[in-house]
């Protein structure tokens, strides 16, 4: 029995420290299951959502329909490369709609973002009585879905309609919201009475977060309100301000409802307005899907290319001012 007793407690340790091996090993399988089972989701709509579509767009934008015999004979796909880029890239409908989604952001995006943050600042001021109810008569425009929106403010807009306009008539005021000069702005307004309060709660919910004996530190310092909401909030909510500025570039990039109600009642809109209208039209008046497809993957790549130059501007900035 003692002759054996040695090996036996030498097994009993190698099985022990064989086990302790084994242990982290488990440990790293079943995280990994856990992460495997919580993205899961996430990756299925990826998939499903977005690069399922991006890929059969740029699929589609390679191959265009074809009718051989001076067009009589039977159409047929014909796999035709870069043309469509080309096509789409040399018309001057679609650099003409690029060139008014650019001067529509150059609009709408400071005027939201800047309006957001200013009525978030005033409500968390506690200048603004009955918070609650100010919060929910500002997000209520957003509850109102955006075809509704627009077929709104283009009752208010049309002349013989509109009270707005019957009022100001009035008073010898004559405006047309649709005119070729007054149209982008009108189609703004729209957009910012729909997205104004949503980005106002994402802002205010931010400040909600900023420590408040920073903020008491800055009065007992001697800042006032406006000093103390400039200088002390805003950049503690730095973050947020550019999600919501990203966020806004990409939906203000695939502008599209509102001017295609708008249309409807000025000759200024056009059916190829803006780069989300073009594609429409290509697709389901013109019932050129390759043309289309080449659209939306230059609009997809000119979203990227932007979403991309304001992350690594911000994140510059944001290294300097830290220094």
């Amino acid at each position: 029995m003692t002759t054996t007793a040695p090996p036996a407690r030498a097994a009993r340790a190698a099985d022990a420290s064989a086990s302790a091996r084994r242990a982290p090993a488990r440990a790293h399988r079943r995280e990994h299951l856990a992460c495997g089972v919580l993205m899961a989701p996430f990756l299925i709509l990826l998939v499903t959502v977005f690069l399922i579509p991006v890929g059969t767009a740029v699929w589609l934008s390679f191959f265009s329909d074809d009718q051989p015999g001076l067009g009589f004979g039977p159409e047929r796909t014909v796999f035709v490369g870069l043309r469509s880029y080309t096509a789409v890239l040399t018309d001057p409908t679609f650099l003409g709609s690029l060139g008014v989604v650019a001067l529509y952001c150059l609009i709408y995006i400071p005027l939201m973002v800047i309006g957001a943050l200013a009525l978030a600042l005033l409500l968390d001021s506690g200048v603004v009585r009955l918070r609650s109810w100010a919060q929910l008569a500002l997000f209520l425009p957003h509850a109102v879905p955006g075809i509704i929106a627009a077929l709104i403010w283009l009752y208010l807009y049309t002349p013989g309609l509109s009270p707005v306009i019957d009022l100001l008539g009035k008073g010898d005021i004559t405006i047309d919201f649709l005119g070729v000069h007054t149209v982008l702005p009108s189609i703004v307004n729209i957009a910012l009475w729909s997205n104004l309060g949503y980005n106002m709660v994402i802002f205010y919910a931010a400040l909600q977060a900023v420590p408040r004996e920073v903020i008491e530190a800055a009065v007992v310092d001697g800042a006032g309100p406006v000093r103390t909401a400039l200088q002390v909030k805003a950049p503690l909510v730095r973050p947020s301000i550019v999600m919501v500025a990203m966020f806004t570039l990409i939906w203000a990039l695939q502008l599209f409802t509102e001017p295609m109600l708008l249309s409807q009642s000025s000759p200024m809109i056009n059916s190829r307005f803006s780069p989300s209208m073009y594609i429409y039209d290509a697709a389901f008046t013109r019932n050129n899907y390759g043309l289309a497809a080449a659209a939306s993957v230059i609009l997809l790549l000119c979203t990227i290319a932007l979403s991309y130059g304001v992350t690594r501007w911000t994140n510059r900035s944001q290294k300097e001012a830290s220094r």
